[in-house]
């Protein structure tokens, strides 16, 4: 059956703007880094981004390497695309990075000009579009000097196969340069994208201080830990869970799951449960709190996961009490 859209969609979203720029991104956005490649369900796919537009969320974030196989999730992507979303094209911000191993040999990694031209190339090719919205540096080159990095992301731009370019995973000096060349260039950073969770929480020694000062913003990732801040684990380590299947590449780590961060995983969620909440959403509220996040990256592996995820709307305020509580457990 053809797909219309939810006609009361935005409604259903709450929207923050992107740094100082005039992009507006909802609250809540999806991301394709896992149950989108051609090992995965296609309906199911299809079936999570149906839903998710059906609530608002304009936003599906995705890069050259999420599969697996490597390409698969931009591959998938683009044929849900082209039978769904190709008539809501202007509604829809879509999102893809370069700067992991994509191809062997010295142009498929890294940062350097050769590399993110061809994979953005790649990337269009595969979505069937025209142009993203935002495209990203994946992560910082040690080897390729900065200036060849961003003066190709403002290439992007001025050739009309990007709206908008960020950076991901650069701390906070490296943040600082990057962002300082892109507004010399005349094509300003709108986001950095970091990984961020009630575990991982290394973006508020100084990141989140830059891109505030800079009008940049921030679009975390991962904020429920790869799992970890679900339910999932309250009682060990369920057999479908991606700690147990090692797939890798974004999979928890044996050492995530030891008996402390279990019990502390036990101990956020019995104050989630005070809040009316799951821990899920107690945990993505948490990050969207600060007035600093743009949206937060959600994944999710059935559709049910994104109406749960979005719930979290409902209250994102904590107490002076409810904080330190949280602290304290995660010390």
């Amino acid at each position: 059956m053809q797909y219309t859209a939810n006609e009361n969609r935005y409604q259903k979203m709450e929207y923050r703007r992107c740094g100082n720029s005039g992009l507006m991104l909802p609250a809540i956005s999806l991301g394709l880094w896992h149950n989108f490649g051609h090992i995965d369900s296609f309906e199911n796919a299809r079936n999570i981004l149906r839903l998710a537009f059906d609530n608002g969320i304009t936003h599906f974030d995705l890069a050259n390497n999420y599969g697996p196989p490597p390409g698969s999730a931009e591959e998938n992507f683009g044929k849900i695309f082209r039978d769904d979303f190709i008539h809501y094209r202007d509604e829809l911000i879509i999102s893809s990075k370069a700067g992991w191993g994509m191809w062997p040999g010295p142009y498929g990694d890294w940062g350097s000009k050769k590399y993110l031209v061809a994979s953005l190339d790649q990337s269009l090719k595969r979505m069937g579009l025209e142009y993203v919205d935002i495209f990203y540096h994946h992560r910082p080159d040690p080897e390729t000097p900065l200036e060849e990095t961003m003066t190709t992301l403002d290439l992007m731009v001025r050739q009309g196969k990007a709206l908008y370019v960020g950076i991901s995973s650069y701390q906070p000096d490296e943040a600082t340069k990057a962002i300082q060349i892109l507004k010399q260039l005349g094509t300003p950073c709108l986001i950095h994208q970091p990984k961020y969770s009630m575990f991982d929480r290394w973006v508020e020694d100084g990141l989140l201080d830059v891109l505030e000062q800079n009008g940049v913003g921030c679009i975390p990732f991962s904020p429920l830990a790869q799992g970890l801040l679900t339910n999932k684990y309250l009682k060990g380590i369920p057999k479908d869970s991606r700690a147990s299947s090692h797939r890798g590449n974004g999979a928890i780590e044996e050492d995530q799951l030891s008996d402390e961060k279990i019990n502390k995983v036990r101990e956020l969620n019995v104050l989630a449960e005070e809040r009316g909440q799951n821990l899920a959403q107690m945990a993505l509220a948490w990050i969207l709190k600060d007035k600093r996040i743009s949206s937060v990256i959600i994944g999710a592996s059935k559709p049910e996961q994104v109406s749960d995820s979005i719930k979290c709307l409902n209250n994102y305020s904590f107490t002076a009490e409810e904080l330190n509580r949280i602290n304290k457990i995660l010390k």
